[in-house]
């Protein structure tokens, strides 16, 4: 691929996952997938990847050039019990406090879609080479009182992310411990990504 220039397309709508590809210098088109997630596997590495082909195989429908589509999905869970968005802060008071003082695991499917444009019999024909790959990050968190859990709550950080925690973001002093990727808990495994996509010579276009 290295003599051939793709569009790179991410998607997802995630600001935190365009933040990430941004600082690793990439040049990239946001086209969100509109896609329902469907569950059809039980294993979390499975129900991740799956769901981030999914979001992968919607947007690429509606590609029509020759493009590399990222889709990208994080669930968070504690043993087996997924932990998605909060419903309201009384979910998100219940999703904290079993966390607090255990380790969890944050799971990213991914999946990237080479996709290109040749001619065969005189019939435009669309071809897709896939790849799908999961990071999975263990993370550990100090004991928090309910005053603590309650104050996050009302920044209203915690309402619109998985397991209703943010690395990143005012939940940092309640991390004890990471293993693994941390920008995977973020939501977006950058550097597994980096290296798949070097692995292809491939390097994102500036089309801006």
């Amino acid at each position: 691929m290295r003599d051939h220039q793709f569009k790179f397309i991410l998607a997802s709508a995630s600001p935190r996952r365009s933040e990430l590809l941004r600082l690793a210098d990439f040049r990239f088109e946001i086209i969100p997938s509109t896609v329902p997630e469907i569950i059809r596997y039980e294993e979390p590495s499975e129900i991740v990847m799956d769901i981030s082909l999914q979001k992968a195989m919607d947007v690429a429908s509606k590609v029509e050039e020759d493009a590399v589509v990222l889709g990208c999905d994080t669930m968070v869970f504690l043993g087996e019990h997924k932990m998605g968005k909060p419903k309201d802060e009384q979910d998100a008071f219940a999703m904290i406090n079993n966390l607090q003082q255990k380790t969890h695991q944050v799971y990213s499917g991914v999946t990237l879609l080479f996709i290109v444009n040749t001619v065969e019999d005189n019939k435009k024909v669309k071809k897709i080479e896939k790849m799908s790959f999961y990071e999975k990050t263990d993370v550990v968190m100090y004991p928090m009182s309910e005053i603590e859990i309650e104050n996050y709550i009302a920044t209203k950080e915690p309402m619109d992310k998985a397991g209703a925690y943010a690395i990143q973001g005012k939940f940092a002093p309640y991390i004890k411990e990471i293993h693994g990727d941390y920008n995977n808990v973020v939501g977006l495994p950058l550097a597994r990504i980096c290296m798949e996509l070097k692995k292809k010579n491939f390097l994102p276009i500036d089309f801006s």
